[in-house]
């Protein structure tokens, strides 16, 4: 039998076999709460209010151009985004979420005795990114109110000639915590071109506090600073993928090379659109985010158990007992929380939900400590 036969009777057949998707069943999927089985999900930081209702129109709209490349998406995206922040087209770019940022920087900074700079706890991804790579990691503590301990991380770039990424996720997961803003612009205002200043500020949007302000007017003038944000938080958009970075042209130019094709995704770019137009989005997230905070703080507060101060949309919060037995007893009772993030094992992450999902949180905690479990 011929190849182009076989493949057309084959896939026929194997066709015919298979039964269409019954998506009555699949309801669970589209509920931003809960997982099939009623499980609350407080472990990843997202978004509990799901998609504004914009962009879920728009999503559903987007659908007649879904078989098409997205180039008119992305040109429609660019036209709202750059206004929006203030900046000319040429500065922006886009990727998988933040963490695809965070990726393409680390590659394209890559060189032989590169120092990788950054504190400790802090978001896991970008040391994983730098594994493939001859890069010297330098993991430094947090100080002891868990902001960057930035003097002991300049203290390791300077004593080097070679080239370094200075990693701030500000506010920094998984602690929630600020480090001053006026501290990370005296770094860079007086360093060289030999350091990248790699800014995470996924949570940006939670914050607010008047230490606190956004490294992006930066990216005016200095090569060596790439602030990076994402669509998964505030927008909830984070099973969409969108995050963009903003830099200077010439450093846009440095990682082109590196960046995927086609990006961001036709679906991704016109839920974004939608929700960059919806000017009570990002309040409602935040009023949503702040009721829930207050909530978990009072039944903490009453439990006695001390918590970090938090500028996003979770806490770490003090547990007594293993905390992979913690882990497992909330899941037990049909709520995921935070995984490990060492050295900080005697906390546990919780992501923000929805108030009612803090209030039966909440309940279970008190009746843990019921049971002398925490």
């Amino acid at each position: 039998m011929e190849r182009r036969t076989f493949l057309r009777t084959g896939f026929a057949a194997g066709a015919a076999t298979i039964a269409p998707v019954p998506l009555q069943g699949m309801s669970w999927l589209f509920d931003p709460r809960h997982a099939q089985d009623g499980t609350i999900r407080l472990s990843s930081n997202e978004n509990p209010l799901g998609l504004a209702p914009v962009a879920r129109q728009a999503v559903l709209d987007g659908r007649e151009e879904a078989n098409r490349y997205p180039g008119a998406s992305r040109r429609a995206l660019l036209d709202v985004l750059a206004p929006y922040l203030d900046v000319p087209e040429d500065r922006l770019f886009f990727g998988a979420g933040s963490t695809e940022m965070l990726r393409v920087a680390v590659q394209a900074w890559s060189a032989p005795n590169a120092r990788l700079v950054l504190a400790t706890p802090t978001f896991e991804d970008v040391p994983g990114y730098s594994r493939p790579f001859p890069y010297q990691v330098d993991a430094v503590p947090l100080t002891a109110d868990y902001a960057h301990d930035l003097g002991r991380m300049r203290e390791i770039v300077d004593s080097s000639a070679h080239p370094a990424i200075v990693y701030i996720c500000n506010p920094n997961n998984p602690t929630g915590t600020l480090t001053s803003s006026a501290d990370v612009d005296a770094w860079i205002r007086a360093s060289s071109d030999r350091t990248l200043f790699l800014v995470d500020e996924a949570y940006l949007e939670y914050a607010n506090d008047p230490g606190y302000w956004s490294a992006q007017p930066w990216t005016a003038d200095r090569t060596n600073v790439i602030v990076v944000r994402t669509f998964s938080k505030i927008y909830a958009m984070a099973g969409m993928r969108l995050g963009y970075g903003i830099a200077h042209p010439k450093t846009v130019r440095r990682l082109q090379p590196f960046l995927t094709r086609n990006n961001p995704n036709h679906m991704a770019a016109v839920a974004a659109i939608a929700s960059l137009g919806d000017s009570e989005l990002v309040g409602r997230s935040v009023g949503v985010n702040s009721r829930a905070k207050a909530i978990l703080h009072g039944c903490l507060d009453d439990l006695g158990l001390e918590y970090l101060p938090t500028h996003t949309n979770f806490l770490m919060h003090r547990i007594s007992g293993e905390l992979r037995t913690y882990i497992d007893r909330m899941a037990e009772a049909g709520i995921r929380v935070g995984r490990p993030f060492p050295p900080m094992l005697e906390y546990n992450r919780l992501s923000f939900g929805l108030p009612e999902e803090m209030e039966r949180f909440a309940e279970t905690l008190r009746g843990f400590r019921s049971r002398g479990w925490v």
